[in-house]
């Protein structure tokens, strides 16, 4: 169902004039499925599911018996239908209208039913054909006009009774396989079962250590953030008490402003005893006030340069914490390394020589400009590149590690627009020094064929699929 609503959404995104392509999800593959021009009238109708519903609605309707329609009242219960008459009967009746050896005798019967639908099965591209053959090809029944000149006219075909009874072998040597390993599975979904319980007692215990873990962390940086902020306040008091002291010292200055009237109020004094008596204790006084006045400088210093904390080594060390902590190196993707074209190869590198982990995680996300969900892929990685195929054209390809993983580093790719071709020179050609000359509709490219490598080229007017092209090789020199 969400494939279904994203296709829905994206549907409707498109222009209104544009027609709403008719793609939906197969139950059993989950690929899409293109219904084409005819949409689901194009369709094999699927009997063998409406006979397995129908059978569970006739044990539904057990309860409620069907009635003989050619009984005199009041009716019998019915025994069998009959598939050509439409019709439900009992056994009396039954034998007075399909008497022996009449071409009714030969018509097909089943239990009591109220579905007569007939269970024939048309061909969906010649709607008034049976399908008799088989297509291996296609796997998929058809008509003979589909073998004569229609999509299946190459096609490897076989009889439907020899189709029925390969498939029908298959399928119940699957089923005998399948009961037989029945107590296997048994025993495979009690361990799973197991599994489960095991995981989330496991990852439970991962959290309480990753927990303790941290909080051991944070008890750390609260102690060394006390002891910071304590050293911080002591300094800024004994850097206050000593600027008190000056501006104090600096306050007594200005008290002196009656001293300085007192000197003035003694150079006045004419009797030489009385001012040496007076002057030698005066000028002590005026001599310590001058000295303080001739050089001015705080007792201590405003700035906490000396208290900046430099956590830089610390903070580089918490930014590479992982679960990986056994003395390992952790890979990083190197995005210069990496390549992206109708394949993409992704690189890592270890910083250090160190050993490094044998098993990576990388995860895949393609990003949809319409969807508003995206496709992940999670990929074990053994080596130190990995090389992804299967992308699609004109999309963005985002690859990095899961959290704690050692692809921590995150990088976004662009796929080709079209179409890639890819070919090998021959060994002769490249040692000779040739070139090629694709053409396709009158697009001419020219590759250097000096390298024994693949080359692979772009190609925006072939179409997908077509095998078509000039190919022409020339010398360098008649270029």
């Amino acid at each position: 169902m969400d494939r279904i609503d994203r296709i829905s959404r994206s549907g409707r995104k498109r222009n209104s004039l544009t027609l709403r392509s008719s793609l939906f999800p197969c139950p059993g593959c989950q690929r899409d499925i293109d219904l084409g021009e005819r949409g689901i009238n194009g369709l094999f109708r699927n009997f063998t599911l409406e006979t397995i519903v129908e059978r569970y609605r006739q044990a539904a309707r057990a309860a409620i018996a069907i009635m003989c329609d050619f009984c005199k009242p009041p009716p019998q219960e019915s025994t069998k239908s009959c598939m050509d008459c439409s019709a439900s009967y009992c056994n009396e009746c039954f034998k007075v209208h399909h008497p022996w050896g009449t071409v009714k005798a030969q018509h097909e019967y089943v239990g009591p039913t109220t579905n007569f639908r007939p269970k024939i099965l048309m061909c969906p591209e010649h709607e008034m054909e049976k399908v008799n053959m088989y297509c291996e090809i296609c796997r998929r029944p058809v008509c003979h006009l589909c073998k004569l000149g229609g999509s299946h006219a190459n096609h490897r075909v076989t009889t439907m009774s020899t189709a029925y009874k390969t498939l029908k072998e298959k399928l119940s040597k699957d089923i005998e396989y399948l009961i037989s390993k029945e107590s296997q599975v048994k025993a495979h979904i009690t361990q799973l079962d197991l599994l489960q319980k095991e995981t989330e007692r496991n990852s439970e215990r991962a959290k309480e250590e990753a927990l303790q873990s941290f909080e051991k962390l944070y008890h750390v940086l609260e102690e060394k953030k006390s002891a910071a902020l304590r050293a911080i306040e002591a300094s800024k008091s004994l850097r206050l008490e000593k600027l008190q002291m000056q501006a104090e010292e600096y306050r007594g200055l200005l008290e002196n402003n009656g001293l300085v009237g007192y000197a003035q109020e003694v150079l006045k004094e004419t009797d030489p005893s009385c001012f040496v008596q007076t002057a030698k204790q005066l000028h002590v006084r005026i001599q310590k006030a001058t000295e303080s006045l001739k050089s001015f400088s705080p007792a201590a210093e405003t700035t906490f340069e000396d208290f900046v904390v430099d956590i830089a080594k610390q903070e580089e060390v918490l930014c590479d914490l992982s679960f990986h902590s056994n003395g390992l190196e952790v890979a990083e993707i190197n995005e210069a390394q990496s390549r992206m074209y109708n394949k993409a190869l992704i690189s890592g590198e270890c910083p250090r020589k160190t050993d490094s982990s044998d098993i990576y995680v990388l995860e895949c996300d393609k990003l949809s400009r319409e969807e508003e969900s995206m496709t992940r892929q999670e990929i074990k990685v053994c080596s130190k590149s990995k090389v992804i195929s299967d992308l699609d054209e004109d999309s963005d390809q985002r690859y990095k590690g899961s959290v704690c993983s050692p692809w921590r580093r995150e990088i976004i790719m662009h796929t080709p627009p079209a179409p890639v071709f890819s070919f090998l020179f021959d060994e002769p050609l490249w040692k000779a020094g040739l070139d090629c000359l694709c053409c396709w509709d009158l697009s001419v490219c020219r590759l250097d064929a000096t390298q024994p490598w693949i080359t692979s080229l772009v190609t925006p007017a072939l179409p997908k699929g077509s095998t078509s092209g000039l190919f022409m090789w020339k010398p360098i020199h008649t270029w």
